[in-house]
């Protein structure tokens, strides 16, 4: 049991660095600084493949920041897809010390690289198209009543006025003395203007002064101790769920988990891989990459798996309980893309 309590705390401890930068990366965006300024990435037509490359790399924090960046609306749903699929946790590295041959090892993870990072970004621009397509164009402003023929008497409007300035070409003395009281007018505005841009610049420069002030005194409440307590308070909750995973592991015993997959059968093993990577924690990953290099897992029902499995980021997901049902969904589009990418590969594992 101290085992349990200790792999707890140095998974949540590995955690916490990402968690904190994190949420100074949020204050960041959120507040338009120079250094969060170029967020086009996180949003551009690259979003996706770039959140599946970043899901590949073989740590765990990855998720858990997809997550919080999709809640405060920084990524989009289609972005979120990407680094849920291509997160593979510690996956990559029990393959890579295992005891397979390096050309299984070398094979393997290049061949499960390879196939996330395609779903992850095929499937970020679909759920991104869709969501384009679906989301309501603004309706046409209402025409007002009465203007709805003003184009045609307009046009009319113009004749007479051409036909008018003919006579004033004759007439230059009126003219001249027409544009005679609206000299002091004119020269009146200017006296004025110089005064009025002085009082908007001085303004403009008395409210730049307060901006930059406030901005000094709370730089580090807004980018330090804020992020800092946001970063402990998701700690805390990745420890409990960390513990509790880790304690139903402990109990069960890993290796009942890894002989109930291997003697589930070669056509229920996508779906019980799947059921053990719905597990929201590193644990399952571990025991899916285990259980395939010892063999007892083929290598398309492991990538079932791991296809569903997203470490805590799901977890955090589910925290906001008012949008259960999107939770939902993006929880079954993963199980079910894991399912038919588990089913198809045995077949094809048959056939060729």
């Amino acid at each position: 049991m101290l085992d349990v309590i200790l792999d707890s705390l140095l998974d949540t401890l590995k955690m916490f660095p990402f968690l904190f930068v994190l949420y100074v990366l949020i204050e960041l965006l959120e507040h338009r600084t120079r250094v969060g300024s170029p967020s086009r990435a996180l949003t551009g037509r690259a979003a996706p493949l770039i959140g599946g490359a970043t899901g590949l790399i073989p740590l765990c924090g990855f998720s858990v920041m997809a997550a919080k960046l999709f809640e405060r609306g920084l990524i989009t749903l289609g972005t979120l897809l990407a680094v849920f699929i291509s997160t593979n946790d510690e996956a990559l590295l029990v393959l890579a010390l295992s005891e397979l041959s390096w050309q299984q090892r070398l094979l393997s993870i290049g061949l499960l690289c390879l196939i996330k990072l395609v779903l992850a970004a095929a499937a970020g621009y679909l759920a991104d198209f869709f969501l384009r397509r679906r989301a309501p164009t603004p309706a046409p402003l209402p025409v007002p009543a009465g203007h709805e023929h003003t184009h045609e008497p307009a046009e009319h409007a113009h004749a007479p006025a051409e036909h008018a300035h003919a006579p004033a070409d004759h007439t230059h003395e009126p003219a001249e003395h027409a544009h005679e009281p609206a000299d002091p007018t004119h020269e009146h505005a200017h006296e004025h203007e110089p005064t009025h841009a002085h009082e908007h610049a001085h303004a403009h420069e008395h409210e730049e002064f307060h901006v930059c002030e406030h901005k000094h005194e709370g730089a580090l409440t807004l980018y330090l101790l804020s992020p800092l307590v946001h970063a402990l308070q998701v700690a805390a909750a990745i420890l409990a769920v960390n513990f509790a995973f880790g304690t139903l592991f402990f109990l069960v015993g890993e290796e009942n988990v890894v002989g109930f997959l291997e003697g589930a059968g070669y056509w229920f093993q996508p779906l019980v891989s799947v059921l053990i990577g719905m597990v929201p924690n590193c644990a399952s990953s571990v025991v899916l990459a285990e259980t395939y290099a010892v063999g007892g897992l083929t290598f398309a029902s492991c990538l079932a798996g791991l296809i569903t499995n997203t470490g805590l980021g799901i977890l955090i997901l589910f925290k906001n309980t008012a949008a259960w049902k999107r939770n939902l969904a993006v929880f079954a589009v993963l199980a079910l893309l894991g399912i038919a990418v588990g089913y198809a590969g045995n077949a094809l594992t048959l056939l060729f």
